[in-house]
């Protein structure tokens, strides 16, 4: 059975099941990522570093299958816009351009991947708008991405959910010292 190098450094999900796959040359993985890991905003630096870090973890992992010409085992990447589970409530774009990206409804988000998944699709960003910012990342110099966030609000998106965690922390802290 062949090995891929890496194999004491890969998460446990894929060190349990990856090694039957490789065996019979079938299965697929799906990483779920989040936009925040191909292009980042300010506040949550922990959350988009973890992101990059499966987009990274993902893409290589992809190379190397591929390199061992194991065809018959597909990978997704999924890196859907803020999704409206609770995770982020609070987080707001420009409020003017909030209507054309609201945050997305999980099923919508199940159902953009469940189609790419079963239709072997690489990669799925949604909206995909999405797919538009991160090209636009890889040629525009940094500064002109900085004011395209700045337009979209997305450059303190995140302030306001911060703002609410900490003050939910300061009412838990102050109702613990009663």
């Amino acid at each position: 059975m062949h090995t891929l190098h890496a194999f004491w450094y890969w998460p446990p999900t894929t060190k349990a099941f990856l090694p039957k796959m490789l065996e019979l040359n079938h299965g697929h993985i799906v990483t779920v990522a989040s936009s925040l890991g191909l292009f980042s905003t300010a506040g949550v630096e922990d959350y988009c570093a973890s992101k990059f870090g499966a987009i990274g973890f993902h893409e290589s992992l992809s190379h190397e299958i591929k390199a061992s010409d194991k065809d018959g085992i597909k990978m997704t990447l999924v890196c859907p816009y803020l999704v409206d589970t609770g995770m982020f409530k609070g987080c707001r774009i420009r409020k003017e351009i909030e209507p054309f990206l609201p945050p997305l409804k999980p099923e919508f988000c199940v159902t953009q991947s469940m189609r790419a998944i079963l239709t072997d699709q690489a990669m799925i960003c949604t909206p995909r708008i999405v797919y538009m910012v991160n090209f636009m990342k890889s040629f525009l110099p940094f500064e002109a991405i900085v004011c395209m966030y700045r337009f979209l609000g997305a450059d303190k998106c995140m302030y306001p959910f911060l703002a609410q965690r900490k003050e939910l922390m300061n009412n838990n802290e102050a109702k613990g010292d009663i």
